[in-house]
This record gives structure tokens, C-alpha cells and sequence, in this order.
């Protein structure tokens, strides 16, 4: 876990979140949350965004692309990103927010990719 501020002074959490299945490889996957908002979140709420004024924002923004296969890799890559990597994998969650995601392909694939 990994407390950063994005560009308006918003204050977010980098975690890491598992995906149940059979499927070993790459089961841990990159989630962004408020800090205010870490409890209770489970409900997939919305908030104001610090992003821009009216605009809103899921509390909780799983970014799927980016995976681990082990929690150890995945907290050893959280602690060591810079801010700015940070700020750059909230905007493209951000982005994504309310967009249709493509199912996990059939085997694991690479899993869910947003929709064209």
C-alpha cells in the first residue's frame, strides 16, 4: 500500500487487490483508492473527483492491466514508483472509469482490456 497526492491535492491510496480463480499467473492486480474513502469503498461508490469541478469519480479505481504474480513483487513495486508514475497510472484508471471492459480472455490472457 502507497499514499499519494495527485495533481489537485487529492489525497489516494496505491494497493494491491487479488482475482480469484484457477489462474496463478498475474492474479494481483493494481487497485487506486480515496484515502478518505478506504472504508466502506467495497460498495464501488462514487465521489467528486479532485480531478475537476462536478466530475465523478469512482472511490475505487482497479487498474487490471497493470499485474503481479505475487503480493511480495507487488508491494516491492508500489514502495519503489515515483509519485509521478503514480499520478500517470491514476489518470489512465481515471480515463477508463465507466468505460465497458472487454471479459478475461479465455486461459488468463492478458486479461480485461477497455473497449474501443
Amino acid at each position: 500500500m502507497r499514499h499519494f497526492i495527485d495533481e489537485q491535492g487529492g489525497s489516494w491510496v496505491a494497493s494491491v487487490a487479488q482475482e480469484e480463480g484457477g489462474d496463478y499467473k498475474g492474479r494481483f492486480f493494481l487497485v487506486m483508492e480515496r484515502a478518505g474513502d478506504r472504508e466502506g469503498t467495497e460498495d464501488g461508490g462514487s465521489a467528486e473527483s479532485s480531478a475537476g469541478v462536478g466530475e465523478v469519480v469512482p472511490a475505487r479505481l482497479p487498474l487490471q492491466d497493470v499485474r503481479w504474480n505475487s503480493v511480495k513483487t507487488a508491494e516491492r513495486t508500489l514502495a519503489t514508483a515515483s509519485d509521478v508514475e503514480l499520478r500517470r497510472r491514476l489518470r489512465a484508471a481515471r480515463g477508463r472509469a465507466g468505460r465497458p471492459v472487454a471479459p478475461t480472455m479465455p486461459g488468463g490472457g492478458a486479461g480485461p482490456r477497455p473497449l474501443p
